[in-house]
């Protein structure tokens, strides 16, 4: 079977990459197409995904709309050589387009219910979209649901086993205490609008959150002099095990909340917008603590910060909050293979179904 995968984020990256494992090892042929804006390619050379470039994007919306067209040629042109049988990606709207003219199947999955501009371009194309159970919008009669989260593509243990040796590179003690600090740049099509936290206010969080652990900063964006000496020096595709090991995820980033959740770790997030899954991570598992960007609700956020950090016993009861979680979540990257391969030929579904004797894929979906 051929899957035409396209990655337009960074986590878009690590979405896929345990699918591309499990599926070349069956001995499917899968091609990745990627954007070059941020640390895309970066991501799929350390984990050793071969790919094509498809440029690096436009800012603004004319910039944006002639990068549709060269984007939606780009891809056609590498599709009618591939021949792929089915098309899969994260939301944005080249790959369906793409899967709609040559007639092919596109699954696209999505947790990001304010993208609402990808998913006016995008749906209408695709043949059928999976979100989170607790996605908030109705994406209409082609829309499924999981009971899980997109992080679990890549942290649930099936896949993932924190490494302490993080710890040494990162330069922390085994016993010191540690929180990361996430600041996001705001440049996505979602984020026209925010602001994310004052200047004031980031030194203010560090200034207090230092008073009871050390802080690593990890920033999109360049930062003031006084707080650069604060950024984390790590491997790109290393963070997640400083994230298992820390006390604390403190930031503007909805995807690191949500890792951090997954992964036993309390997290502040910040968003006007917010998100269904870190909505259920506080309600359902106390995970997550959403705050919006107010300057009142910045404050509270920094309050909230040290009332966690202030118990220094408390880590056990953030990880016993992770075991109930896992325990209602299925993995995400089981849900992908059973999803794609309801497209594939007799001859290869016979051959998948023994894979599944051998290892059951433990999953379960809910049509909307």
């Amino acid at each position: 079977m051929k899957i035409l995968i396209d990655i337009n984020h960074p986590a878009h990256v690590h979405y896929f990459k345990n699918f591309f494992k499990i599926m070349t090892d069956r001995g499917h042929q899968i091609l990745f197409v990627s954007r070059n804006k941020e640390i895309e390619h970066q991501l799929l050379k350390a984990y050793d995904i071969p790919f094509i470039n498809r440029g690096k994007g436009q800012n603004g919306p004319i910039g944006k709309f002639l990068y549709l067209i060269y984007a939606d040629f780009k891809l056609f042109t590498i599709a009618k050589k591939f021949k792929p049988d089915v098309f899969l990606n994260f939301l944005h709207p080249y790959p369906s387009h793409i899967a709609k003219l040559l007639d092919k199947p596109s699954i696209v999955f999505s947790d990001t219910e304010h993208a609402t501009l990808h998913a006016k371009l995008t749906v209408p194309y695709a043949t059928s979209i999976h979100t989170p159970a607790c996605y908030r919008t109705d994406l209409g009669e082609k829309h499924h649901h999981f009971s899980g989260y997109m992080e679990l593509s890549y942290l649930h243990p099936n896949y993932f086993t924190p490494d302490p040796g993080i710890l040494d590179i990162i330069g922390v003690k085994p016993n010191e205490r540690f929180v990361i600090v996430r600041f996001v740049a705001w440049g996505s099509v979602h984020d026209f609008g925010h602001s994310g936290m004052s200047l004031d206010n980031k030194r203010k969080a560090i200034k207090e959150i230092s008073k009871y652990a050390r802080v690593l900063i990890t920033s999109e964006r360049e930062l003031p002099e006084d707080l650069e000496k604060y950024r984390i020096k790590i491997p790109i595709d290393k963070i997640h095990h400083a994230l298992y090991y820390s006390s604390l995820l403190f930031g503007e980033s909805a995807t690191m909340a949500s890792e951090a959740a997954v992964l036993g770790t309390p997290a502040i997030f910040l968003d006007n917008d917010g998100r269904g899954y870190t909505d259920e991570q506080e309600k359902k598992y106390q995970l997550v603590f959403n705050f919006t960007e107010t300057p009142k609700d910045q404050e509270e956020a920094i309050k909230k910060a040290i009332d966690i950090l202030s118990d220094e016993n408390n880590d056990q009861v953030f990880k016993e909050r992770r075991r109930k979680l896992l325990n209602n979540c299925i993995d995400t990257t089981a849900y992908m293979i059973e999803k794609v391969m309801e497209y594939a030929p007799v001859r290869q579904l016979a051959t998948h179904k023994l894979h599944r004797t051998e290892a059951p894929l433990e999953v379960s979906s809910e049509r909307h």
